[in-house]
């Protein structure tokens, strides 16, 4: 009981780091090529995390841990990220957030695919709601009309739901910020090549709030924050603890009318509403 309670609580405190990704990354883009965004914040946080590797003097992963880790570098450190930023040059940050409540659904799906305990169906009944809830808003919304970039926000949330299910297996044998760290080892040959090819002209016209932007997606949304979700996912269980994602959009609607001054309309806190029932039903049936 008390591993579970603690896996929920590090997923929550996860969960309040992702929800500033998003707008974050918004405010990134406005000066930062996607290429360039993607490789960056994986340079940096890789960097900081093998100090953080070699300073606890953590042993390496064993050859069948590499395809794990693959999947998690190719899912979170490098699809994610990147899908995302290219989306993010077209949509608000609150559109995109609404994507972000399908995550639940997909990490409990892969987690499933993966062999692992299999939930209640009552389970499945919550988030398939709660997914319903979150993809009809997104579909209904103004910004909404079937654009590329609304099926790349779709790629994205699947690509990050397979890395967040492998993370979460891997983490218990690795350790939660073990795993996010050698997936951002593993991704660091590739994303330092890429960060100096789209290296931007000048840095003089770039905002302050862009490189606040940058930072803050390198080190909280690519490595702190997975040291949280991924405890919490190990500790509580990848699907019952995967479903506190349904509040993340929400979470990050307050960065977004904070940071970036977007409106939040009755539509978007009903929507809340219905996700934290849904919340609350998954977490007694999981």
């Amino acid at each position: 009981m008390k591993n579970k309670a603690s896996g929920w609580a590090s997923g929550l405190a996860g969960v309040v780091i992702f929800a500033g990704s998003m707008p974050a990354t918004r405010l990134a883009v406005a000066d930062f090529t996607p290429l360039f965004l993607t490789s960056a914040r994986a340079g940096l946080a890789a960097t900081v995390a093998l100090m953080l590797l070699s300073v606890c003097r953590q042993r390496m992963p064993q050859r069948e841990d590499l395809l794990s880790l693959t999947i998690v570098a190719l899912g979170v450190v490098i699809g994610f990220p990147l899908l995302t930023a290219f989306a993010l040059q077209g949509v608000s940050a609150a559109h995109s957030l609404m994507y972000l409540g399908l995550l639940p659904l997909c990490t409990a799906a892969f987690s499933v695919l993966r062999g692992e305990r299999r939930p209640k169906p009552a389970f499945w009944l919550f988030s398939l709601v709660g997914g319903a809830v979150v993809a009809s808003y997104a579909l209904a919304a103004k910004e909404s009309h079937a654009s590329w970039r609304d099926l790349l926000m779709i790629a994205a949330v699947i690509i990050c739901g397979a890395g967040y299910a492998e993370g979460a297996c891997l983490a218990r044998r690795l350790g939660g910020w073990q795993t996010i760290a050698w997936a951002l080892a593993l991704a660091l040959p590739a994303a330092l090549p890429l960060a100096v090819l789209t290296w931007p002209v000048s840095f003089r016209e770039v905002a302050f709030s862009a490189w606040m932007g940058l930072g803050y997606v390198s080190l909280f949304s690519m490595l702190i924050g997975f040291i949280f979700w991924y405890h919490g996912l190990a500790k509580g269980g990848t699907a019952a603890v995967g479903q506190l994602q349904l509040l993340q959009p929400f979470i990050g609607f307050g960065f977004a009318a904070l940071f970036l001054h977007e409106s939040i309309d009755g539509a978007m806190l009903a929507c809340a509403s219905a996700a934290l029932i849904c919340v609350a039903g998954a977490k007694k049936f999981a």
